[in-house]
C-alpha cells in the first residue's frame, strides 16, 4: 500500500506540544513568542497544514494563556499530569484526547520542520511494521541523533504510557525504547540541516529568524 492509500483510510491527528514552562527563555510561554511576526504555536500549526500528507485535525496541548492558544482556532488541552511533567505529558493528552488511530507530535519551538516530515513517518512505520516513529536529524559532529518530540504513534498505546507515567517515568526515550520503533533519519540530499533546530532561549529564537 501506498502511503497516499495508507494516509486515505487512516486518519491522523497532529499535536503541538506548547506546553512548557519555557524556563531557558526566562519562563515566557515559549509557544506565543513572535518568530517571523507570528506566534511560534501559530506556525507550527500552519506547518501542519502545509504538510505533504495533512493531518485531519490538529490538537494544542498548552498550560497557560489557553485562551491565547484558543483564538488560533484549533481544540486546546492542558496536561493530565500535575506539575509541569514535561513532553511525555503533552503525549499523553493527546492520546487522551485523539479521536484517530494516529497522532503525530512536534514542538512548538521548532517551526522549519520539513514539510514531509508526517509523509515519512508514516512510511517507516508501515513498512517496519513500527507502533511508534522517530524522526532523526544530523548533529554538527556528522552523528544523527533521535528528535523524540517529532513522533507518530498509534494511539493504542495510551495504556502503556499510562502506566509508564503513574510509575513516575517521565524521560520519552525510556518509554519510547519499550516498543516497536522506527527511527527515520532526515539526512537525505535536499533535507536542511536546520529543519529541526529548536529555540529554547530567545537568542536562538532570534537566530532562527535569521535562517
Amino acid at each position: 500500500m501506498t502511503t497516499l492509500a495508507m494516509h486515505n483510510t487512516t486518519a491522523i491527528t497532529g499535536l503541538i506540544l506548547a506546553g512548557g514552562r519555557g524556563s531557558r527563555m526566562g519562563g515566557v510561554d515559549k509557544g506565543l513568542q513572535n518568530f517571523r511576526g507570528m506566534p511560534l504555536a501559530l506556525q507550527t500549526l500552519m506547518r501542519l497544514q502545509l504538510q505533504s500528507l495533512p493531518p485531519q485535525e490538529i490538537l494544542i496541548n498548552a498550560n497557560r494563556n489557553l485562551a491565547a492558544y484558543e483564538s488560533l482556532g484549533v481544540p486546546v488541552w492542558p496536561d493530565s499530569l500535575d506539575g509541569f511533567a514535561g513532553p511525555l505529558a503533552g503525549f499523553l493528552t493527546g492520546l487522551e484526547r485523539c479521536e484517530t488511530p494516529l497522532l503525530l507530535t512536534v514542538p512548538c519551538d521548532s517551526p522549519l520542520f520539513p514539510l514531509d516530515l508526517l509523509e515519512r513517518l508514516c512510511t517507516a512505520m508501515h513498512d517496519q511494521d513500527a507502533d511508534l516513529a522517530v524522526a532523526a536529524a544530523p548533529e554538527a559532529d556528522g552523528t544523527v541523533r533521535p528528535q523524540p518530540v517529532f513522533c507518530l504513534l498509534k494511539t493504542e498505546l495510551l495504556e502503556s504510557l499510562v502506566k509508564f507515567t503513574q510509575g513516575g517515568g517521565r524521560k520519552i526515550d525510556a518509554w519510547t525504547a519499550q516498543h516497536r520503533c522506527a527511527i527515520v533519519p532526515f539526512d537525505q540530499i535536499g533535507d536542511s540541516t536546520h529543519a529541526f533546530a529548536n529555540a529554547n532561549t530567545l537568542a536562538e529564537l532570534q537566530q532562527l529568524e535569521s535562517l
